[in-house]
């Protein structure tokens, strides 16, 4: 008994010390994004957007989006992927050994023939079955790339990289819609900063419930799915508060995988994306970062505060602990992976920064809150417990969490107005306070799950998320 008594005295310290810590660093992030935020904007025009557009001699890019049984959408988003306004593109669709019609699909919608292609396998993939390109000039730009499902977007994401004939790369996903000037406002850190730029990524929000028009967002609402709606905060919260500090600190270890661009020839060198990883995203962060940590080479990683992409997020329990157990488990392999980064001053602000606040701050937490509800369990069969105190930590910690969402919310609004409507702002506002209640256990679960699964060495792989589409504003009446 004693030994438990000691125990949960010892956790409760420690738990103490760690929100004070989880606190300042959340606090410490909060300036640095608002300074982020503030410079972007007062610099945003130095090199304006339109001057990229307009140029002939601009630098080109290869959008490339991997796709595997999406025929309910696909001739929708590649017309919208061609949409983009930028002098120098192509649009690289990746038939990942779709089992429906996609191919048949695009084949007639795009008029396009098989064609004799120079294709290097710089990154070693599955099998490329050929080259599909347009007989309607109007689709020059586009190029479609059959192979042999390879079981992960990393092996059809390399099949593209291969494919492509510019030195930048975007990498999507197929079911994303973008801004028409993406490619412009994601290629602009690449030419305008005189140290080399590996990655640049913007903010995503979310699709469900919005309307489209002319592959273009016509009208945003806030998701009228419940579910959906938790995770439009935790998007808010996540691009506005948590990367564009570390961009400002150039520690960012995450870009999002619908929504990218990368200089080729750095993950060709690196190896491209890893077929194996659950989150293949963070992992060719990290791979690309230890590479110019090991080369000496002196790089920058920026983020966009500006939404540049949207995407439809899963509707259902079932889709999101899918989803949400194989984030976590990429998390932890990746981790595990590169388990010698961690503080270690070889890798710079990656080993002594970026790298350990993953490991403590975000892998660590849904541990130590298990941990935390055995030690109350505990203590209330057990001891006595200082229920005067537990309410006050309890609601430090709620208010903190909302406030901090809160302040994303109200920032979120006052510079991109998304919501126009002030129902749907207030029903914005009123999940803030759920939030903690209903939202933030079932994460956790998702998350101790994909822990779990990467322990006992389960096997998991992408699978598919049935989706429902985009809301079309000229087909409604």
């Amino acid at each position: 008994m004693k030994t438990i008594e000691s125990f949960i005295k010892n956790y409760e310290l420690f738990s103490a010390y760690y929100s004070i810590s989880y606190v300042t660093i959340y606090l410490i992030l909060a300036v640095f994004s608002y300074l982020a935020i503030k410079k972007y904007y007062n610099s945003k025009y130095y090199l304006h957007k339109d001057v990229l557009i307009k140029s002939n001699h601009t630098i080109g890019v290869s959008v490339i989006a991997p796709a595997f049984n999406e025929a309910a959408t696909i001739v929708f988003n590649v017309k919208s992927l061609l949409a983009q306004v930028y002098p120098k593109f192509e649009v690289i669709i990746i038939n990942d050994g779709s089992t429906d019609n996609s191919l048949e699909l695009l084949i007639e919608e795009f008029s396009l023939i098989k064609v004799d292609f120079f294709y290097q396998e710089k990154i070693k993939t599955k099998p490329v079955r050929g080259h599909y390109k347009s007989t309607n000039p109007i689709y020059s730009k586009l190029l479609v790339v059959d192979k042999i499902n390879g079981n992960s977007k990393a092996d059809a994401s390399n099949a593209g990289i291969n494919s492509a004939k510019y030195s930048l790369f975007l990498c999507t996903d197929v079911d994303c819609i973008l801004r028409k000037d993406t490619i412009a406002m994601l290629a602009k850190p690449f030419i305008e900063n005189t140290e080399k730029v590996i990655a640049s990524g913007a903010t995503i929000r979310i699709s469900n419930s919005c309307e489209f028009k002319d592959g273009e967002l016509y009208q945003s609402h806030y998701p009228d799915n419940f579910f959906s709606r938790f995770q439009e905060l935790e998007y808010i919260r996540a691009f506005i508060f948590g990367r564009m500090a570390w961009s400002r600190m150039n520690s960012l270890l995450l870009v999002s995988g619908g929504l990218g661009m990368f200089d080729k020839e750095t993950v060709i060198k690196v190896g491209g994306y890893w077929h194996k990883s659950l989150g293949e995203d963070i992992e060719l962060i990290t791979r690309m970062r230890k590479y110019m940590h090991q080369k000496k080479e002196h790089f920058l990683i920026k983020y966009i505060p500006e939404t540049l992409c949207w995407t439809e997020v899963p509707s259902t329990m079932e889709l999101f602990m899918k989803q949400r157990t194989r984030w976590s488990r990429g998390l932890i392999q990746t981790l595990w992976l590169h388990k010698k980064v961690f503080f270690n001053p070889k890798y710079g602000r990656t080993g002594m920064f970026a790298f350990p606040y993953f490991v403590l701050f975000e892998f660590a937490v849904p541990i130590l809150e298990l941990i935390g509800i055995i030690v109350l369990i505990l203590d209330m069969l057990f001891f006595e417990i200082n229920y005067d105190f537990l309410l006050i930590v309890s609601v430090f910690i709620y208010l903190f969490y909302t406030t901090i969402t809160l302040i994303s919310v109200l920032l979120d609004q006052l510079l991109y107005r998304h919501y126009s409507n002030i129902k749907e702002i207030a029903t914005l506002i009123a999940m803030v306070f759920i939030e903690p209640f209903v939202y933030h256990p079932i994460n956790v679960y998702a998350s101790l799950k994909g822990y779990w699964n990467f322990i006992a060495r389960r096997k998991q792989k992408w699978g598919i998320m049935s989706r429902k589409g985009f809301i079309n504003s000229t087909q409604q009446s």
